[in-house]
């Protein structure tokens, strides 16, 4: 680690400010330029810890940067993670508050939810099935603190992945019940379709995504716990919003969920 235990405190305290007050900074690593990736997850633990002693409660986990074609341009060859807490979550056709966000995208996801923890190293696609009790629809909102959606990946590591919003509703299935590969998602917003994809477009199968997330936690030492749900990353680009749209995601077989924005 290149930072200090203060500097990463002081960072952890200035990027969770911008969440919750919707507004936006320029990159930390700007300022920071010599922080590791090290840096970058003590940055973002440090901004749970934040949450948690406010009171806040872990729901989940999510995968970012999940796409081969996306990796390549940046550079990287792992995704991404972050945490999602309880004043993240959204009930499914519920109504977000633009005001609350600085400059919102929404992202068609996989939803995974676990029955028995994972652990890695070794972890792999056929464990994070065997693990999985449901599969089902979700929305990630995204929204990067960072002016203009413009960051590197150490900062957006540090800003727990652009984590805003989620809802996840639809028909929840046994992974023996869907070809997660295969299965054919379509985001709609105002009624018109604006993305299209497949689980496969999730690092060649969205359980990939958490099989990663799996083998970075034990790297450190962490597990992921029976119960959680985890977002396994954008199967598409994301779409921006604003106040006065509405977003439905359709996924074969697996029904739809969707959000309004006020």
């Amino acid at each position: 680690m290149a930072l200090s235990p203060t500097t990463i405190a002081e960072l952890a305290e200035h990027l969770e400010s911008c969440q919750l007050q919707a507004r936006d900074t320029h990159k930390i690593t700007d300022d920071h330029p010599e922080m590791d990736w090290d840096d970058a997850y003590a940055i973002q633990d440090a901004i749970l810890q934040r949450k948690l002693a406010r009171g806040a409660r872990v729901v989940g986990l999510k995968a970012g940067l999940t796409s081969h074609a996306k990796m390549r341009q940046m550079g990287v060859t792992d995704p991404v993670f972050g945490f999602l807490v309880d004043e993240f979550t959204v009930a499914e056709g519920a109504t977000i508050q633009t005001g609350e966000l600085i400059h919102p995208k929404v992202e068609p996801e996989i939803a995974f939810v676990l029955k028995t923890a994972l652990k890695g190293p070794g972890c792999h696609i056929g464990s994070v099935l065997a693990a999985t009790d449901f599969v089902l629809p979700g929305i990630e909102v995204i929204d990067s603190r960072y002016r203009d959606f413009k960051f590197d990946l150490k900062s957006v590591v540090a800003d727990n992945t652009s984590a805003a919003r989620f809802v996840v509703g639809g028909r929840a299935l046994r992974p023996s019940e869907v070809d997660l590969r295969t299965v054919g998602l379509v985001l709609e917003k105002n009624g018109e379709p604006v993305a299209l994809g497949a689980g496969a477009a999730v690092l060649g199968h969205p359980a990939a995504a958490i099989a990663a997330l799996a083998n970075h936690l034990g790297r450190r030492g962490q597990e992921i716990p029976a119960g959680s749900l985890i977002l396994s990353g954008g199967a598409t680009e994301a779409v921006s919003v604003q106040a006065g749209d509405s977003v439905c995601l359709r996924v074969q077989g697996m029904g739809s969920v969707s959000l309004r924005f006020a």
